[in-house]
């Protein structure tokens, strides 16, 4: 498995599994001099930990991290940067009597077909606990970004068929991690909260779409063809577990437009070149334009539910599939999805931000 590495000089290299002694990452090419501490991560790792509320996994971890390399004094070093997080609260006892059937909607199929062994435990490298590693690694690219004065938030949109409204505001960045589903629409939040206990109780699961704002990029993040800034996004996005869908700007709705309307007009305002709408999400050609970034990212419901599915076991003969009582898993991941989101948009562009200082000479 070669495929644990993304970004191109803020490069970030994962590694653990969910129920080993330990996960943890990996970060080369930060810059010299960033002012970096430990709380500086654990605090967004607190916003991914699960064990918070009902709405998700009642899982114990304090993912509290250890910086093992890259930081002096405060300071990163230039230096990989290693982070060490520990696994605390694992139990796969519940997982040993079901380690020898297919599990419906989930990956112990295709990494024991590509592999010929799956560790059951937890879904060991497929389970959503490595991405505690990705929003340490994204605590540090955020860290890079508002040297810039660049600010990424994400939020929970819509799970099931009930949908947030937000609007683009100052307030937006204080008001998200204040709901217990990360929601900043009260109304829609307290709907969502019902709909994800209904199918809790029930033993189901609910999906949900996490939206994306980049707020202050500069013109000219992205490269043409292959490195284009949405399609690194997209990329990033749809690493994620359990997602099965992404879109920036209008997306999917820009096929109901026609293009006079789909076209964002340039204007001046403030001494700069803006576009009077934003269509396009902040981006023309796989840059930048320097309007905010919007994506949304599409989680479908978590395949770990309680109720009983039909499946086969691992030499094909017809069986079902139960998980066992007491186990611990997430109503809706798109609720813990929401801080993991903004720190992959937080790796995407603090990569593109140094891959811009090579595009011409001043």
């Amino acid at each position: 498995m070669a495929s644990n590495s993304m970004g191109n000089i803020f490069r970030i290299t994962t590694w653990g599994e969910s129920h080993g002694p330990a996960i943890g990452v990996v970060i080369d090419g930060c810059p010299a001099g960033l002012l970096l501490q430990e709380e500086d991560i654990n605090q967004a790792l607190a916003l991914r930990a699960p064990g918070h509320n009902i709405y998700t996994s009642p899982r114990q971890e304090s993912d509290r991290c250890q910086i093992l390399s890259g930081v002096f004094e405060g300071k990163t070093t230039g230096t990989p940067i290693s982070i060490f997080i520990k696994n605390r609260d694992v139990d796969s006892s519940k997982y040993e009597p079901i380690q020898n059937l297919l599990r419906p909607g989930h990956a112990n199929f295709t990494y024991l077909e590509k592999y010929g062994l799956f560790d059951y435990r937890g879904g060991g490298r497929s389970s959503a606990r490595e991405t505690a590693c990705r929003v340490a690694a994204g605590a540090v690219a955020k860290k890079l970004l508002r040297h810039y004065d660049i600010q990424v938030i994400a939020y929970l949109l819509q799970v099931a068929n009930i949908a947030a409204k937000v609007s683009f505001s100052a307030d937006l960045f204080d008001n998200v991690y204040k709901s217990p589903i990360y929601c900043p629409d009260a109304k829609a939040a307290k709907s969502m909260q019902k709909a994800i206990m209904q199918a809790k109780e029930e033993g189901d699961s609910l999906g949900g779409i996490v939206e994306l704002i980049a707020h202050n990029l500069p013109v000219g993040l992205g490269d043409p063809i292959y490195e284009k800034l949405e399609a690194n996004l997209a990329k990033a996005m749809m690493s994620l577990p359990a997602t099965k869908g992404f879109e920036i700007g209008a997306g999917f709705q820009a096929v109901k437009m026609p293009g006079s309307t789909h076209n964002d007009s340039f204007q001046q305002h403030q001494e700069k070149i803006t576009t009077a709408t934003n269509h396009a999400g902040g981006t023309l050609g796989g840059i930048s334009t320097g309007m905010p970034l919007i994506a949304r990212v599409v989680f479908k419901p978590p395949s770990s539910v309680m109720k009983e599915m039909a499946t086969v076991n691992r030499l094909g003969e017809a069986a079902t599939f139960k998980l066992p009582a007491g186990s611990r898993h997430d109503p809706c991941v798109a609720i813990r999805a929401v801080p993991v989101v903004e720190a992959m948009a937080a790796l995407v562009l603090a990569d593109a931000l140094l891959m811009n200082r090579l595009s011409r000479l001043e």
